[in-house]
C-alpha cells in the first residue's frame, strides 16, 4: 500500500463523520454536508423532481429519498455504478456525452425540474494547477446542465473548490440566480478548500 492510501485510510478511521454514517447506515460521509445544507436552506420538500449529478454511491439520493419519505423523483447520474435507492431513477453514463445527455432529456419528456444538486470532484492528482482546472470543468459542466432542465425559480446546489476561477465562476452563478450563497459545511474537512455553492431562485 502506498503512503498517501495508507495516510488516507488513517484519516478515515479517526473521522468522526465517516463513523457516524457507517453507524447510520449511509453510504458516505458526504451525507451531512447534503443535511446541512438543506438546514441552512429548506431546499428539499415533497413532490420535487431533482437531478444528482455524480451521485455515486449515492448519499444525497438516499438522503433525499428519506428526508421526503420518497414523496420526491430523484434522477441520478453517474459514470460509476450506484446501487438501488427507492424513488431514484439511476442512469449510469457520461452526462458530459451529449448523445447521452439527450437521452435523459428524452427522459424527462421535455419537464423542467425543481433542483439540480452536484457533489462532483474530480480524482485527485495531487498537481494543484491541474486539479482545480479539473474541478472548474465540473462546476461549469454541472451550471450548463442546469441552466437547461432547471424550472424558473428553480434551484442549483454544487461542490466548489476555491481556487483558480471559482470567483469567476460564483459571479457567472449570480448572474443566472436571485440569491446565491457560499456555505462550509462543518462537515467538510477544515483543511479542504471545498465550499458547497447554494444558488436558489434561477432566473431562466
Amino acid at each position: 500500500m502506498g503512503k498517501s492510501n495508507q495516510e488516507w485510510r488513517n484519516r478515515q478511521n479517526r473521522d468522526p463523520f465517516v463513523k457516524r454514517a457507517l453507524k447510520e447506515g449511509w453510504r458516505s460521509r458526504a451525507v451531512f454536508k447534503l443535511e446541512e445544507i438543506n438546514n441552512k436552506e429548506k431546499i428539499l420538500y415533497p413532490g420535487m423532481t431533482c437531478m444528482d449529478l455524480g451521485s455515486s454511491p449515492g448519499s444525497w439520493s438516499q438522503y433525499t429519498s428519506l428526508k421526503l419519505k420518497e414523496k420526491v423523483e430523484i434522477i441520478a447520474l453517474d459514470i460509476l455504478p450506484m446501487d438501488y435507492l427507492p424513488a431514484v431513477e439511476f442512469v449510469q453514463g457520461d452526462f458530459s456525452d451529449d448523445e447521452f445527455f439527450n437521452s435523459i432529456l428524452l427522459l424527462l419528456k421535455n419537464r423542467k425540474i425543481d433542483l439540480v444538486m452536484s457533489d462532483m470532484a474530480p480524482n485527485i492528482s495531487g498537481i494543484k494547477i491541474s486539479d482545480q482546472a479539473r474541478s472548474m470543468h465540473l462546476v461549469e459542466l454541472a451550471l450548463d446542465i442546469a441552466k437547461k432542465i432547471l424550472k424558473k425559480r428553480g434551484n442549483f446546489i454544487c461542490k466548489l473548490f476555491q481556487g483558480y476561477g471559482s470567483e469567476i465562476f460564483i459571479k457567472e452563478v449570480r448572474q443566472e440566480f436571485e440569491k446565491v450563497k457560499v456555505f462550509k459545511p462543518k462537515s467538510s474537512r477544515p483543511d479542504s478548500r471545498e465550499v458547497y455553492l447554494i444558488a436558489k431562485s434561477y432566473l431562466g
